[in-house]
């Protein structure tokens, strides 16, 4: 027989600290437990909730319902695959209780999904710091002889032209060298920054190379607060995004701003994330290279170094978050959409940082 969860107060706070939605239900279906996970899959509070038949406050998708009256008695279980419910996609697994009742996990399919990328990101965060340790060995070392020699030449050469040409060397030697020390660890700063101006700033270093023709929509949240970070390094970040959807002939480029929930995800103590999409109608990107899109050297344009956006996603992982794509029409192959996951600053983080503190606030 299956033994029944105790309906204790630990047991409750037990139960919140996990991502899996959990439900407990008698053999009348009403709810007689339910962690914040659940709430949040239900979009329903627990004072609501407790007490009452599931089906009173959310609509319960026709698969989940008959699975949940046809559950058989005993230990027995029934898993669902992509549930429709409020909040995302789930997988379900219903489990008979003693006395006819039910234990329900509601698995949300989009934390799965996250959760697959942030590993992701990590074999790609480590292939590239693998790829920096060694251009360093194989590229610097000779490359410090070639700037060298660059240099006394510079000197000795009387002729100013040729000269010149000696300090072009110096300059692209220098270029290479601090390249290659960007795709180690970059040290990034650390300050409180507004999003909207830095895509402001990044359109307009963009201007140039924007054709006339091409549209720029904005669809943002104007309560987003600041979040923490490194202002230079964000831009880049931006540019590179902005900057691929143009060189993809894109005609409209949509910019959105969200705030998610679920910051545990990425290892991050904020609740809140700020989640900036980046979307167009252009070319879009191979079905060949999207599982490969963030590795280093990997690029489907001509000419490109595959370096954008390792970088940008090495960027996104020193400031605790993460960077994905989606085709925006899987069905056409065209568009492309990048989302970018940053941890946001609370209400009294936003203070601190500005230099405040309540008690300043209220003196």
């Amino acid at each position: 027989m299956a033994e029944e969860l105790p309906a204790t107060p630990v047991w409750d706070e037990t139960l919140d600290l996990l991502d899996t939605a959990i439900l407990r239900l008698d053999a009348q279906h009403s709810v007689m437990l339910l962690n914040s996970a659940a709430e949040q899959a239900l979009s329903v509070g627990r004072e609501r909730l407790a007490g009452r038949q599931l089906s009173e406050l959310v609509q319960v998708p026709a698969a989940l319902a008959d699975a949940l009256e046809q559950l058989p008695a005993g230990e027995s279980s029934v898993r669902l695959h992509d549930v429709k419910l409020p909040g995302s996609n789930y997988d379900c697994i219903l489990t008979a209780q003693a006395g006819g009742g039910v234990l329900l996990e509601l698995h949300n399919l989009d934390w799965e999904n996250r959760r697959s990328r942030l590993q992701q990101r990590e074999l790609q965060t480590g292939l590239l710091e693998l790829l920096a340790r060694n251009l360093g060995h194989e590229i610097r070392n000779p490359l410090g002889g070639i700037r060298g020699a660059a240099q006394m030449l510079a000197v000795e050469l009387d002729t100013p032209e040729l000269a010149t040409l000696a300090r072009l060397i110096m300059r692209e030697a220098d270029r290479i060298d601090d390249l290659i020390q960007s795709l180690g660890q970059p040290q990034m700063a650390r300050q409180s920054v507004a999003i909207y101006p830095l895509l402001d700033e990044a359109l307009g270093l963009l201007a140039t190379e924007l054709r006339s023709d091409v549209q720029i929509e904005r669809d943002f949240d104007p309560s987003i607060p600041p979040i923490q970070g490194d202002p230079s390094a964000l831009r880049q970040v931006l540019l590179n995004l902005l900057r691929n959807s143009f060189e993809a002939n894109a005609s409209c480029i949509s910019l959105r701003t969200r705030v998610e929930h679920g910051g545990a995800l990425l290892q991050t103590t904020n609740a809140a994330l700020l989640r900036l999409d980046v979307m167009d109608d252009g070319d879009g990107v191979p079905e060949a290279l999207r599982q490969l899109l963030f590795l280093p050297m990997v690029t489907g344009k001509r000419g490109g170094t595959g370096l954008g956006l390792a970088l940008s996603q090495q960027i996104a992982a020193g400031h605790g978050g993460l960077l994905t794509y989606e085709p925006r029409d899987p069905g056409k192959g065209s568009g492309s959409c990048f989302s970018l996951y940053l941890p946001l600053l609370s209400a009294q983080q936003a203070a601190h940082a500005a230099g405040f503190t309540e008690a300043g606030a209220s003196a």
